[in-house]
C-alpha cells in the first residue's frame, strides 16, 4: 500500500489539511506500506518556498515522516510539480495523439460570458466543444496576438462512470454532466486534475484519501488515467470538517491550523490524537503514539458525517499530553523563562506540583509567580470571598501554622476548632488566601513548598 499528501505550498496547514495527512499517514503505517509526500507547487501566483518549508515542517513536528518525498528524495521523483513539466508534456503528447485531448482557444472573457449564457438559458455551464477545432486562419490570427490555448479533455457524451469509494462506496457519475476539462493551462502548466492524477499513477500510489469536495474530481480523473492505460488508485473521500462556525476549513478564512497550534504551545501528540478522531471512532479513549494510532486505524471506522472543530476536545487531548510528558521535555516545553522565579533547586518539585494544572508554558510561569514571585493577584469577587471570611479565620490559621506542625491539617484544625467551619468553607479562603485562584495545585504540598514567612504573610494580610 502507498498513499500520500500532496499540499500547495500556498499558506500553513489548517486542521482539515493536517486530517488527510494523517489519515493517509496512518493508513500506509498500519499497513506496512509506504507515505508520500508530494508538493504541487505548479500556481507561481500563490506558491512559495517558503510556504513549502514551513508545510514540511509542521509535517515534521507533528510526526508525520514520508518515506518518499521533496527532500528525501526516491525512485518515481521529482517530487514537486514545479520539476516535472517535462512529465506532463509527455503525457499531453499521448493524449492528444490518441484524440482524447484538444486545444481550445477560448479566452477566458470568452469563457466567462459562454458560462453566462448558459445560466442565463438554464443549463450547466458545461463545455460545449464549439472551439475544438477552429479555422487555421483563425487560429494563426490568435497565435500572432500572443494567444496560446489551453488543452482538454474529450469526456464521452454519453453513458456513466462506476467507481468504489473505499469510505462512500459504490459511485455513479453521468458523462453528460461533467463536460470537457482542462488538462494544460495556457501558460503551460498542468491543471489539478492532470497533474495530480498523473503523478498519483507514476508514483504508485495505491490509496488515495482526500476531502469530499474532491469527489466530482474523481471522474475526471479515472478518464485520464483509462485513457493513458495507466493505475487509477483507490479513492476515498473523507468528510468535510468544519470550523467552529460550520463552514467548511479553509486556508483563505484562516482556520484553525498549525501555526496557531505551534504558537498555543500544544504537544504534537495532542494535535495528533485529536486529528485522528475528527472522523474515525477508536476503542480507547487513552492518549496513544502515531505507531499505535497506525494499528486501530480502520477505513471500515471512518465515518460519512462532517466532523466539527471542538477548542475543548482539543484541551481535553492537550491535558493528556501535559500529563504524559516526561519532566525533562515538560521544562524544555515551558521554557527556561517559565522558572525564573522557582527558587534554586525547587524546578523539579515545583513542575510535579502544578503539572495538573498547566495546559500552556504560560500556565507554568504564571503558577511560579504566584507561589514564588509576586504573588496572587486578588479580584473584587475574591477580596469579598475573604472579607467574608473575617480576621478571625485567618487568626485561627495563623495559630495553627505557630503550632510546630506547618501544614494543611495544622492549619484546618486550628480554623475548625475556633469557628466549626469545614467544607468548602473552610478550604475556599485558604486557597484563594495563598493563590487568589478558585482552583490549582493541592494546598497540602503549596503550603509544603511555599517558604513560612510567604504563607504567614498571605494569611495575615486578611486578619
Amino acid at each position: 500500500m502507498r498513499t500520500r499528501f500532496a499540499p500547495s505550498p500556498t499558506g500553513r496547514l489548517h486542521l482539515g489539511n493536517l486530517r488527510t495527512a494523517l489519515f493517509n499517514f496512518l493508513l500506509a503505517r498500519g499497513s506496512g506500506g509506504a507515505f508520500l509526500l508530494r508538493v504541487e507547487d505548479t500556481d507561481a501566483e500563490r506558491s512559495s518556498d517558503a510556504a513549502a518549508a514551513l508545510v514540511l515542517d509542521d509535517l515534521k513536528w507533528l510526526g508525520l515522516t514520508w518515506d518518499e518525498g521533496p527532500d528525501t528524495g526516491g525512485p518515481v521523483g521529482p517530487y514537486a510539480q514545479s520539476e516535472r513539466s517535462g512529465i506532463y508534456g509527455e503525457y499531453l503528447d499521448r493524449l492528444r495523439a490518441s484524440g482524447h485531448c484538444y486545444p481550445c482557444w477560448r479566452t477566458d472573457t470568452e469563457l466567462k460570458a459562454f458560462r453566462r449564457k448558459c445560466l442565463a438559458a438554464g443549463r450547466p455551464p458545461i463545455y460545449d466543444r464549439e472551439w475544438a477545432r477552429l479555422p487555421e486562419d483563425e487560429v494563426a490570427r490568435r497565435e500572432s496576438a500572443g494567444q496560446r490555448p489551453v488543452f482538454r479533455f474529450r469526456v464521452p457524451d454519453t453513458g456513466a462512470l462506476e467507481s468504489e469509494d473505499c469510505i462512500r462506496g459504490r459511485q455513479s457519475f453521468a458523462l453528460a454532466d461533467i463536460g470537457d476539462f482542462v488538462l494544460q493551462r495556457s501558460d503551460g502548466t498542468p491543471a489539478f486534475f492532470f497533474g495530480n492524477a498523473l503523478d498519483d499513477a507514476l508514483m504508485s500510489v495505491t490509496h488515495v484519501l482526500r476531502g469530499e469536495d474532491h469527489l466530482s474530481n474523481t471522474p475526471r480523473q479515472i478518464l485520464l488515467l483509462d485513457a493513458l492505460g495507466l493505475p487509477v488508485p483507490v479513492y476515498g473521500h473523507l468528510p468535510l470538517l468544519l470550523g467552529e462556525d460550520g463552514r467548511p476549513m479553509s486556508k483563505r478564512r484562516g482556520s484553525a491550523g498549525m501555526g496557531e497550534f505551534r504558537a498555543a504551545g500544544l504537544f504534537p501528540e495532542a494535535v495528533a490524537n485529536y486529528a485522528a478522531r475528527l472522523g474515525h471512532a477508536f476503542e480507547s479513549g487513552d492518549l496513544m503514539t502515531l505507531d499505535e494510532l497506525a494499528r486501530h486505524f480502520s477505513l471500515d471506522k471512518v465515518g460519512r458525517a462532517p466532523a466539527r472543530y471542538d477548542p475543548i476536545q482539543l484541551e481535553h487531548w492537550q491535558g493528556l499530553a501535559v500529563q504524559a510528558a516526561s519532566d525533562p521535555r515538560l521544562a524544555s516545553w515551558a521554557g527556561e523563562s517559565a522558572f525564573r522565579d522557582v527558587p534554586d533547586g525547587m524546578r523539579e518539585r515545583f513542575l510535579g506540583l502544578v503539572r495538573p494544572n498547566v495546559h500552556r508554558p504560560a500556565d507554568v510561569a504564571g503558577w511560579a509567580e504566584i507561589l514564588f514571585g509576586r504573588g496572587p493577584a486578588f479580584s473584587a469577587e475574591v477580596e469579598a470571598v475573604l472579607a467574608d471570611a473575617g480576621p478571625e479565620f485567618f487568626r485561627a490559621a495563623l495559630e495553627g501554622l505557630e503550632s510546630g506542625d506547618h501544614g494543611l491539617a495544622a492549619i484546618t484544625g486550628a480554623v475548625k476548632r475556633r469557628l466549626g467551619v469545614k467544607g468548602r468553607a473552610l478550604f475556599r479562603p485558604l486557597r484563594l488566601a495563598l493563590t487568589g485562584a478558585e482552583s490549582g495545585p493541592e494546598l497540602a504540598p503549596i503550603l509544603e513548598i511555599l517558604p513560612d514567612e510567604t504563607v504567614r504573610s498571605r494569611l495575615g494580610r486578611w486578619v
